[in-house]
């Protein structure tokens, strides 16, 4: 008797957060990412590269729709520096062009391009780049949503919201676009590092699974 055929990963969306930018733990996280075999679509932080329009922002006064876009912007730097890291990404701008990555078995790294967001985003520091992977991820009916932390998270199976917007973790739009996501959504840190690889590898999602009221 033939024995079925396991069924492939679910296509997964994974923010990677611009704090890890030159850390050891990038390298790790990256590594890790490579051993899912599923469909995968990066979603880069801003980091310090965002940092910089929140100083000119303070210096320049100009307004926080500019500021978003110019933080779109520094997503896009991050894009670009992790694909020359990790040569099998794909550096995306549109919704059409992380499709076209994905039909092709290529792994998409997603720099937003503020010309083809939903107007339906609010263009402010309120949406940073968690909440805009929780938006990708929704547009994309892409069920499984990783958010990779520079800060620990601990190694339990299960975080709070509220925990994480007290630890200054997340957006404040994050609650309202992570549950029109309709993904489940998990928080992974540092402590998650020994096992990511082995998780990934086996089409499961590593991190603290996010409780949303």
């Amino acid at each position: 008797m033939r024995l079925p055929s396991p069924k492939p990963p679910r296509p997964l969306v994974a923010k990677v957060g611009g704090s890890l930018a030159g850390s050891p733990e990038l390298t790790a996280w990256l590594a890790a990412l490579d051993r899912y075999q599923g469909p995968l679509v990066l979603v880069p932080g801003g980091g310090a590269f965002a940092d910089t329009v929140r100083s000119m922002q303070t210096k320049m006064r100009f307004g926080d729709a500019v500021a978003h876009d110019m933080a779109l912007l520094a997503m896009r730097q991050y894009a670009l520096a992790l694909a020359a890291l990790w040569p099998r990404l794909s550096c995306v701008g549109s919704l059409a062009a992380v499709r076209r990555a994905l039909r092709t078995n290529k792994i998409a790294c997603w720099a937003p391009d503020p010309e083809t967001l939903d107007a339906a985003l609010p263009r402010s520091w309120n949406v940073t780049s968690d909440t805009l992977s929780a938006w990708l991820a929704g547009e994309l009916r892409i069920k499984k949503l990783l958010l990779i932390k520079s800060a620990d998270v601990g190694s339990k199976l299960h975080i709070g919201l509220g925990e994480l917007k007290r630890a200054k973790m997340l957006d404040a739009a994050f609650a309202q676009f992570g549950a029109a996501s309709g993904a489940e959504i998990f928080v992974a840190g540092p402590g998650w590092l020994n096992s990511a690889a082995t998780l990934l590898a086996q089409g499961q999602v590593p991190g603290a699974r996010l409780r949303l009221p």
